[in-house]
């Protein structure tokens, strides 16, 4: 998108699919950005403070007058000391007067950089970052795969390095750390009580058989069979 002659909004994706409830997904990815892209571009508007990237298909099967619309701010924040853009909510409009509007969540980057992320969808098994806003909304899936896009600060018309999305943990990645987690847990154990067993194993070897005498006559007794013992034994060595 241009604006006075230089580009101020660039986005790119690998796919665009959209749903309604169970039917077919219509996949837009070459009307969007292929050589012969038919996508109308020219709505969209680039102001200091916020813009809007207009995507208007015309008629797509079913759909009549499709358009997509990203409502982008560029905001500074005191804490970091710097500017940051983000997308606040992405449109679906369609038939004249239907409208499904999603919220966007944690979608953003520093000023001076792109935002790229793998998955950007309504979709909870890619980590919801387009939240439905109506009851209306929730009938449709809107998924980008491989999204990037930059707004307001642009040099060379080309993308500056990329912030990547930090929604790393899918349900199915957090299902696998607890589950290596709970398995790290019993082989600890397994090898503690293993450790445990070989110690007492030991202990039970270095032992000697050691006779404690429970009364004074058993002490004496005892005491006389080992004077008898030492005394057989000095008349076998005198003998010898």
């Amino acid at each position: 998108v241009l604006s006075n002659g230089e580009p101020c909004i660039l986005f790119q994706a690998r796919k665009l699919s959209l749903r309604f409830e169970k039917e077919k997904p219509v996949d837009l990815t070459e009307l969007t950005f292929s050589p012969q892209k038919l996508v109308d571009t020219r709505e969209s508007l680039c102001q200091q403070r916020t813009a809007t990237l207009v995507m208007k298909f015309g008629d797509v099967e079913d759909l009549r007058g499709l358009s997509i619309r990203f409502q982008l701010s560029n905001t500074f924040y005191e804490s970091s000391g710097q500017w940051w853009f983000s997308v606040d909510r992405v449109s679906v409009l369609y038939n004249t007067s239907e409208e499904a509007i999603f919220n966007a969540t944690d979608v953003y980057a520093p000023a001076s950089s792109s935002y790229r992320c793998l998955h950007v969808s309504s979709l909870q098994r890619y980590s919801g970052l387009l939240l439905p806003s109506t009851e209306h909304a929730q009938r449709w899936a809107l998924t980008f795969v491989d999204f990037q896009i930059q707004a307001f600060n642009i040099s060379s018309g080309k993308f500056s390095p990329a912030s990547d999305c930090t929604t790393v943990l899918t349900p199915a990645i957090l299902m696998g750390l607890i589950t290596s987690l709970i398995l790290l847990l019993v082989l600890a154990y397994a090898l503690h009580m293993v450790v445990h067993l070989k110690h007492i194993e030991h202990d039970d070897h270095q032992k000697a058989d050691i006779y404690f005498p429970q009364s004074p006559e058993q002490l004496e007794h005892c005491c006389e069979e080992t004077s008898t013992v030492n005394n057989g034994t000095s008349d076998k060595q005198r003998t010898f």
